[in-house]
């Protein structure tokens, strides 16, 4: 679709948060449409994590392209497996640190 923006889905650990809201920022500034993990102000239960985990599975679905937030190269197992679901759905991976 001619004249689109890019869209990016940022992954990543919940323990980057202020390192993911940056990269949202600056994407965003830059004419890019962001999708970005949830967020929740308290402790969520493991039903509540199951479902925000199906949906940031939707959000790589929307998104051109996936760009994963992983300050010192660190992966923990969801952000594995929302790469791993991107690289089966034909979504190119980058990441902001070598991994």
């Amino acid at each position: 679709m001619p004249g689109r923006p890019e869209i990016v889905c940022i992954c990543g650990s919940t323990r980057f948060v202020d390192e993911m809201r940056a990269v949202n920022r600056d994407l965003t500034l830059a004419g890019v449409i962001v999708v970005a993990p949830g967020e929740a102000d308290e402790l969520i239960t493991d039903e509540q994590k199951t479902a925000l985990d199906a949906l940031h599975l939707r959000k790589i679905d929307l998104a051109d392209r996936v760009l994963v937030v992983n300050p010192g190269g660190y992966i923990g197992e969801s952000t594995s497996r929302e790469i791993a679901y991107a690289h089966a759905t034909g979504k190119p991976v980058s990441f902001t640190d070598p991994v």
